[in-house]
């Protein structure tokens, strides 16, 4: 099947990866507000069709007749892509590999990333929480809420999780952001994901010699004693799941702990209520608190692109087999079709409603519910222990990712 590409027609700008400060960028609302569809450059630099309605996301990311598999290459390094080259490079990553591979490797980890799994975990992230919390108040005001508090937390829960030493935690949380960002070239992302890929190989290794209880040992333990054609994982897979769990599990909570921060900060109504939330003995309103800051922040601007492998109906548009697409889960987690009311407004009092913040469909986030104890965790202890927590800085001095596949805020310095 061929991928319509459309190489020699002129650049079209990375819009789905677009934002205006915490909201959509106004051309993607206008997109979804008229029901259209427009072409876009995707991070890997592939041209493909965007669509921003909640609906259309939902059929994107849950209709099997879109595949990863089928994408091609990126632009301009066609030539080192070979096709055993692009194999070993999705081995193991769950978001570019479709059935029957994405089945065998997800359930591999679905009873690992359960509810209640993750809940016997609360005990260690609140001490995680703690400690970051009390170095930042050593170091006293004011202070990065990102580099102190925000990025430390998920990155050492999902360290500890997946046995990563948090000694490293320099080098890959430095090649998780560039490799999320949209300004490197095919040739330089493709040396960062090589990299990441060769560190994560390395542990994979040591694992093997002497597995632990940590994730990566217990893949090794379980199901690293035969090939995947006896439902088993091979080293290239192990290394391309556990890099993407890294690399997934700290740069998503972290942006959403704080450009919700940032949310708060600057609407002392929402603010009051999460403080509410936060004392009320009811988990009820935090949990709704929560939900709303993910479908508000939507750290994930866009999904990741697929390749119809059909001719295929997306809401009102006829999409043709070949055609790649990508939505926009900020856009469309701020449809009219989800509820009534203003939903370009954070409402921390809201019912939950169904985003998209977490993808959708088989490959939906494994995550999510570590996510969500997370952000519980981190947001009640930091109301609690700076209760005069306030910007130490204009907001419009603020610094925000420029088309990055997850949206983030370079810095946020606050005081208390």
């Amino acid at each position: 099947m061929s991928v319509h590409t459309e190489p020699d027609v002129a650049p079209v700008p990375p819009l789905g990866l677009r934002r205006d400060g915490l909201d959509p960028d106004p051309r993607v609302t206008a997109l979804r507000e008229h029901d259209g569809t427009c072409p876009v450059t995707t991070l890997a630099g592939h041209r493909a069709e965007l669509v921003a309605g909640f609906h259309d996301a939902r059929t994107v990311h849950g209709d099997p007749a879109f595949r990863f598999e089928t994408v091609p290459p990126p632009p301009g390094i066609t030539d080192e892509l070979t096709a055993a080259e692009m194999h070993r490079r999705r081995s193991g990553m769950l978001l570019a590999i479709d059935p029957p591979d994405h089945t065998r490797l997800r359930r591999m980890l679905t009873g690992r990333f359960t509810v209640r799994a993750m809940k016997a975990l609360e005990p260690r992230v609140a001490a995680i929480v703690a400690d970051a919390l009390t170095a930042m108040a050593d170091g006293g005001p004011p202070a990065d809420l990102v580099a102190d508090f925000a990025l430390p937390v998920p990155s050492l829960v999902i360290c500890e999780l997946l046995g990563v030493p948090y000694a490293d935690r320099g080098g890959f949380q430095e090649r998780a952001e560039r490799t999320l960002r949209s300004d490197l070239t095919p040739a330089k992302r493709s040396q960062v994901i090589r990299a990441s890929r060769e560190y994560m190989a390395t542990l994979v290794e040591r694992a093997r010699r002497d597995p632990g209880d940590d994730l990566i040992g217990m893949l090794v333990r379980e199901h690293g004693d035969r090939p995947a054609a006896e439902g088993g994982i091979d080293g290239e897979e192990l290394a391309g799941l556990a890099n993407l769990l890294l690399i997934a599990g700290h740069e998503t909570t972290s942006n959403v702990i704080a450009l919700g921060a940032l949310e708060l900060l600057t609407d002392p109504d929402q603010m009051a209520l999460l403080r509410a939330a936060v004392s009320d003995p009811d988990p009820a309103p935090l949990t709704r608190a929560v939900e709303e800051l993910l479908r508000h922040v939507s750290p994930v601007s866009a999904g990741f692109p697929r390749v119809a492998s059909r001719d295929v109906v997306v809401g009102t548009h006829e999409i043709r087999a070949g055609t790649m697409v990508t939505a926009s889960l900020c856009a469309a987690n701020r449809d009219s079709a989800l509820a009534s009311g203003d939903l370009d407004h954070l409402d921390l009092s809201r019912e939950p409603l169904p985003h998209v913040a977490f993808g959708y469909g088989i490959h939906h986030c494994l995550g999510a519910p570590l996510a969500r104890i997370e952000l519980r965790i981190a947001f009640s202890a930091l109301l609690d222990r700076f209760p005069g927590l306030a910007l130490a800085v204009d907001p419009a001095e603020l610094e925000f990712r420029r088309d990055a596949l997850i949206h983030g805020v370079e810095a946020l310095p606050v005081t208390w």
